[in-house]
């Protein structure tokens, strides 16, 4: 993958239909009214973001939007355990308490969380409005911007209450993640390896050989990162919108991870720390079932670590633990459990076979390492 021009502003598109929409991805973007305006519903605007968020860039994208425009702004808490029914009700509440009607937009400025939480509002406030994506961690911009899944978590599982609702643009200005905490950078690596583990095994080897450019935040690598996560996640969502078949690959690490996250509480780790380890599970188990080899492993196993993410469970984390959470995993049918498992790197598959003695017991020996 060459990085000629990598910093220069790209555009890719979701193939929806009448209900496709833009991604833009480059620097300084934020404060751009051409970024913005068209895909405004009417004149009434909410920006809703989070205290982490505010004080860096809350100004400069409400200098992106044109005058005569009713913008109001909601400051949420910041934080994964926010993630809740009660604080989407705050949205409603601003909403309701200005006024807003049907033709009004909602802008979901920060990460995962406030994405996630202002889609879900924007699907459900009568009936459905309008609203853009503009994300501001690594996580977010190659995710869970993308794709239109939107959702809350509840105390026994992540994301089960929720709803597929597509946002009018994704607005990705690459310059927001030089504030990015490194923790938070590790985090979203951890799902631009899995792009790479799922459908693209010369991008996962472009990634090894640019890991430590990225953590150094090194734009036009960063860039390229984020252009193909994108792609690969676009063409993916353009085949399986609402989850009936390709899309679960997407999940790769991810019941694994979710597992995790519940049981520690939403928050203690964070999701793209639980992913990692969930992925490096999903590939252990995959060579348990003879579809990888101890080197690719390996392979897997060093891309991981590069990225500054986990690779052991909890320590206080057992099988039964792992098992109570995975059994309410939203991929499982009929009692199924449906695990994301690779036939080989670049080429991941939905799997609803292992005989749950071998689960259990490759859980367990991962669990007490």
């Amino acid at each position: 993958m060459s990085d000629d021009s990598a910093t220069l502003p790209r555009a890719l598109e979701v193939s929806l239909g009448e209900r496709s929409y833009p991604i833009h991805i480059g620097p300084g973007l934020l404060g751009d009214p051409a970024r913005l305006t068209p895909f405004l519903a009417g004149r009434q605007v909410m920006v809703v973001t989070n205290t982490a968020v505010a004080p860096l860039y809350l100004e400069r994208l409400k200098a992106g939007l044109d005058d005569g425009l009713e913008v109001r702004e909601l400051v949420l808490p910041d934080g994964e355990a926010t993630k809740t029914f009660a604080t989407v009700e705050r949205i409603w509440d601003a909403l309701l308490e200005a006024g807003f009607n049907r033709r009004c937009t909602l802008i979901a400025l920060g990460g995962g969380v406030i994405g996630d939480m202002v889609g879900f509002a924007a699907a459900c406030y009568q009936r459905g409005v309008a609203f853009i994506q503009v994300p501001t961690t690594l996580l977010a911009q190659v995710d869970s911007s993308v794709g239109g899944k939107t959702g809350v978590n509840h105390p026994l599982g992540k994301n089960m209450i929720g709803a597929f609702w597509q946002p009018r643009a994704v607005l990705i200005d690459t310059d927001t993640l030089s504030t990015l905490p490194p923790r938070e950078l590790s985090a979203g690596l951890a799902e631009v390896i899995k792009y790479g583990l799922i459908r693209d095994a010369g991008f996962l080897a472009w990634l090894e050989e640019t890991m430590p450019r990225l953590r150094d935040l090194d734009a036009a690598a960063l860039t390229r990162a984020i252009e193909r996560s994108c792609a690969i996640k676009a063409e993916i969502v353009a085949e399986d919108e609402t989850e009936q078949g390709v899309r679960a690959l997407l999940n790769l690490g991810h019941t694994f991870g979710h597992a995790i996250e519940a049981h520690q509480g939403y928050g203690v780790w964070l999701h793209g720390e639980a992913v990692g380890a969930g992925m490096q599970m999903a590939v252990e188990l995959s060579a348990r079932l003879g579809w990888l080899d101890a080197d690719e492993v390996a392979r897997c196993r060093r891309i991981i670590a590069s990225a500054g993410l986990p690779l052991a469970a909890p320590a206080a984390m057992g099988a039964d633990d792992f098992l109570a959470r995975m059994r309410l995993d939203k991929k499982n049918l009929d009692s199924r459990m449906r695990l994301i498992l690779l036939r080989s790197l670049g080429d991941a598959c939905v799997h609803d076979e292992t005989p749950p003695a071998l689960l259990s017991e490759f859980i367990g020996a991962f669990a007490r390492r």
